[in-house]
This record gives structure tokens, C-alpha cells and sequence, in this order.
């Protein structure tokens, strides 16, 4: 499989990122050189997905160290300010903390916090090969796979989750084809999934979302598998608005569900899926559809992100260090308890 596009890179001191807002219509990088503007992007989703937003925000403190010139309370600040970008995805606030880390044991030092990020960067790309590889393996030849919203490179710094597991599937020699889910009212499995899936050559289809129980049913899903913004520690996971329907119909129709997502996607300290804060986004994203308005004017709207799928529902879950399956919370807990 070839890398047809990078998501983010540091390029002559400034972050570049792919607006994700414009795709698939254009293919447009942005250059970003203040921490601020790092935060803007994370918060207005031109970069999204949970590592990704990692990835972009240590890269954000590598800006902030720029500009505090030497200044560690500034450049906390800075990080604070980062880490308000979005509230769900919980590899934002890791990856600051981890920062913040460095910050503590070696100074506002830019050039060790840039070689930091690029580290994080490189160990993302790393770890979602690692999980393809490993949920490669449960996933058949000649079959059939759904997903929801955009797990793919898109969503990390390179070869993604939920899609790192279908790009390994094919590169081990698999045939598979990809119900990809519209995923309303951002339409990031529509406009994003089918981009990036079409652009590296894999079989992909998109349905409206309300078709993926009925295909489900009739025998025409083999499996699912999804990413995820947050693990809590009994093995809930949060994910994109509409994950946990999915998730309904497959133990409905006896179809897996898999999860795809690095360790640092796993909140220890989240006790259940009830302790995760669900973002509740702007009316407009259901109102309008690329600035048009498609409801009656006035009509009170709710607009939740995410939504949480219990540990019950979920097959298991494809990490960079193994998969978790059976008792998920005790096999979360004898791998990662000791490093809390």
C-alpha cells in the first residue's frame, strides 16, 4: 500500500496540515505557524480524529515554545489553551500532558520539544501498522466490511485505525470490500472514508446510514469495524455520533464488532462510558448541508458528537500492543493499570 497523502507534517518550522473541512471537492494543505492557530484548527475539525489531534497538538506546543521564547509560564498557558480545543478525544489531552512532561524534566526547549512531537508523530504511524496487522487477522478473505465515520489515515498521523486494519488486510493479499457509512451530519464516512479509500485503490461503497442494520440483517456484513476517541477503563468506548446503533444492529445480526485504536485512545483513569464528556456541536452541521440551509427556520436541533458503545456489544479490540477480547475491562487492566 503507498501513502498517497499525508495528513500532517512539520515542514521549515510550521506545522502543514490537509484541510479535511474541503475534501473531498479540493485538496488543499494549510501552514500554520502559532499555537493558536493549531487550537483553531483542531477546534473547527480542519484536522479530526482522535490521534490525529494528538499528533497535531504536540506539534502545537513546538509553536508555543516558539513564541514563549524561554518562557515556561506562557508556554503553559499555551498548552491550556491547546487542550480546550475539544473536549472527547482523549489523545488531545495525552499527548499535551505528555508535553508538559518534557517541559518539566528539560525546559521550554523547542528544538527537544519539536524532536518530542515528530517522535509521537512517527510512534502513531507505528503503532496503527502494528493494530492492522493485528486485526488483519480476524478479518476473512472475500468478505465484507462495514465502518463508521473516518478511522483512516485521515484520522491519524498515516495509515489509520479502523482503515490501517483494512489497508493490512489487503496488503496481506485479502479481498475485501467497504460499506462505508455516510456518517450524518458531518458526512466524514462519505466525503472522507470513501476519499481515502478510493485514492489507495480499495473496493469502497458508501450507504446512507440508516442502511447498514438492514444490510446487517440480510446477511451482507461480515464484519465492523470502528474506531474510537475514548476507551473507558471497563472497556466502553466512545466514538462518532451513530457508532453505538452499528454496534446494536451487528449483536442483533450476529456480525463482530471490532474496535480499532492506539493505547493512548484507553482512559484508565474513565471509569465506564457514562464518565466520558460527550461534545455537543453547533446546530449548522445538521441544519445545513455546505452552507444550505435544510431545515425549517427555528426548529431547536441537538447535535451530540459522539455517543458511547458499551463493553457488551464490543468483539474486541485491536491495539498496537495486542487485541483485547472476552473480559475486556480485566485484560485493559492487567496490560495497562501499571503505567498510570
Amino acid at each position: 500500500m503507498k501513502d498517497s497523502f499525508k495528513t500532517l507534517f512539520w515542514q521549515d518550522n510550521k506545522l502543514v496540515m490537509l484541510d479535511q473541512r474541503i475534501l473531498p471537492y479540493e485538496e488543499k494543505y494549510l501552514t500554520l505557524s502559532t499555537a493558536r492557530e493549531v487550537a483553531d484548527a483542531i477546534k473547527t475539525m480542519v484536522v479530526r480524529g482522535a490521534p490525529a489531534i494528538g499528533v497535531a497538538a504536540a506539534f502545537g506546543v513546538v509553536l508555543a515554545a516558539m513564541e514563549a521564547n524561554g518562557n515556561t509560564a506562557k508556554l503553559m498557558a499555551s498548552c491550556d489553551i491547546l487542550a480546550a480545543a475539544r473536549p472527547t478525544a482523549v489523545n488531545l489531552f495525552w499527548a499535551i500532558n505528555h508535553m508538559k512532561d518534557v517541559i518539566e524534566a528539560h525546559g521550554a526547549d523547542a528544538s527537544m520539544l519539536r524532536a518530542e512531537a515528530q517522535r509521537i508523530l512517527d510512534e502513531d504511524i507505528a503503532a496503527c501498522r502494528k493494530m492492522g496487522s493485528y486485526g488483519a487477522e480476524y478479518i476473512p478473505d472475500n468478505s465484507t466490511v462495514l465502518t463508521h465515520c473516518n478511522a483512516g489515515a485521515l484520522a491519524t498521523a498515516g495509515w489509520g485505525t479502523a482503515l490501517g486494519v483494512f489497508r493490512s488486510a489487503v496488503a496481506a493479499g485479502k479481498n475485501i470490500r467497504v460499506l462505508a457509512d455516510e456518517t450524518r451530519p458531518r458526512l466524514q464516512g462519505g466525503k472522507l472514508t470513501a476519499w481515502e479509500l478510493q485514492k489507495d485503490g480499495i473496493d469502497v461503497t458508501v450507504i446512507s446510514d440508516n442502511a447498514a442494520a438492514s444490510l446487517m440483517r440480510m446477511g451482507q456484513v461480515d464484519a465492523v469495524v470502528v474506531g474510537s476517541d475514548r476507551i473507558a477503563a471497563n472497556g466502553d468506548v466512545c466514538n462518532k455520533i451513530g457508532t453505538y446503533s452499528v454496534a446494536l444492529a451487528a449483536k442483533a445480526a450476529n456480525v463482530p464488532f471490532y474496535v480499532a485504536a492506539p493505547v493512548s485512545t484507553i482512559d484508565m483513569n474513565c471509569p465506564t462510558g457514562d464518565d466520558i464528556p460527550i461534545e455537543e456541536r453547533e446546530a449548522e452541521e445538521v441544519t445545513h448541508i455546505n452552507g444550505v440551509q435544510i431545515l425549517p427556520s427555528g426548529v431547536p436541533v441537538r447535535n451530540p458528537a459522539f455517543d458511547v458503545t458499551p463493553a457488551a456489544l464490543v468483539t474486541a479490540i485491536f491495539t498496537e500492543i495486542g487485541v483485547f477480547k472476552d473480559n475486556i475491562a480485566k485484560a485493559l487492566k492487567e496490560a495497562l493499570v501499571r503505567d498510570l
